[in-house]
């Protein structure tokens, strides 16, 4: 891929993209696939699927594939342009080849090639150009992800400044973003030393200002540092819990029409609910 020609908007941007589409990955015949999630309650019991690695399982915090394929399944079409902001091992862009999706992954530190080095604070793509987003973000400090002095991973949750510098991100995914279409925000809670910091609700807040809500998913975390029978035990014995999921909240960006409907609908909705009586068991004589 080009990547060296990408600059901050324009036409070299948009040859590459073009490359990108053409590059598309060919589905193999027999090659394993996810299935398509019914529920709100996603649980994978690893990272990756497939022949071919999706990111690398060693990142730290890597995004679970399994998560990115449902959201492109459900909300893109073939060819469509996924962007992800926080793109960390690149699992976005690895199945978006596979799914063909065109894709366009930025990081403040990337650590491959096909990354571009960018800041989500400030994305270089013209405004209402992506067909859907998705990111990953840091949840506090808790993670060394790089050693780039502006990363947001530095910050801790327990900082307003952590949630005032993410909310600029939204507001550049709000910008980029298309009409009517989706952004999928991957986020997850912090314990640590007696205090609980409730940061899926904090973001989902902030988020509310800009899109509307279509979704929350709760996505099972395996695999962590924590899923170990010592800390089990030290949850037992201290009485505290650990991170069993993260939020996964599906979020639309809507058209004004779209606006004016979701006002109408609040204002006039009525739900005619089916009752379902339980029948109580007879006693017996």
């Amino acid at each position: 891929m080009a990547t060296k020609q990408i600059t901050l908007g324009g036409e070299k941007l948009e040859e590459w993209e073009q490359e990108v589409a053409v590059e598309g990955g060919r589905k193999e015949e027999g090659e394993e696939k996810p299935p398509l999630e019914v529920t709100t309650l996603w649980d994978y019991p690893k990272q990756s699927y497939g022949k071919t690695p999706k990111g690398d399982n060693k990142y730290p915090g890597v995004t679970p594939a399994f998560v990115i394929y449902n959201l492109i399944q459900r909300y893109t079409k073939p060819y469509d342009l996924v962007v992800d902001p926080m793109a960390g091992s690149g699992t976005t862009a690895d199945v978006c080849k596979e799914e063909n999706r065109r894709c366009i992954c930025f990081d403040i530190s990337p650590p491959r090639s096909d990354i571009i080095p960018a800041d989500a604070r400030r994305i270089p793509l013209k405004d209402e150009t992506v067909d859907m987003i998705f990111i990953d973000s840091p949840y506090s400090d808790n993670i060394k992800y790089n050693e780039h002095p502006d990363c947001i991973g530095k910050i801790s949750c327990e900082d307003e400044r952590f949630y005032d510098e993410l909310e600029k991100v939204m507001r550049e995914c709000y910008r980029i973003l298309k009409p009517g279409k989706i952004l999928g925000w991957l986020i997850g809670d912090q314990w640590v030393k007696g205090v609980f910091t409730p940061v899926g609700f904090k973001i989902f807040e902030r988020l509310c200002k800009y899109f509307q809500p279509v979704d929350i998913i709760c996505v099972v975390r395996r695999n962590q540092t924590s899923n170990t029978p010592l800390w089990q035990y030290r949850a037992r014995k201290f009485n505290f819990f650990l991170r069993g999921f993260k939020y996964l909240f599906i979020m639309r960006k809507d058209t004004a029409r779209g606006n004016a409907r979701n006002r109408e609908r609040k204002e006039g909705r009525k739900i005619k609910w089916h009752q379902y009586e339980r029948k109580r068991p007879q006693k017996a004589d």
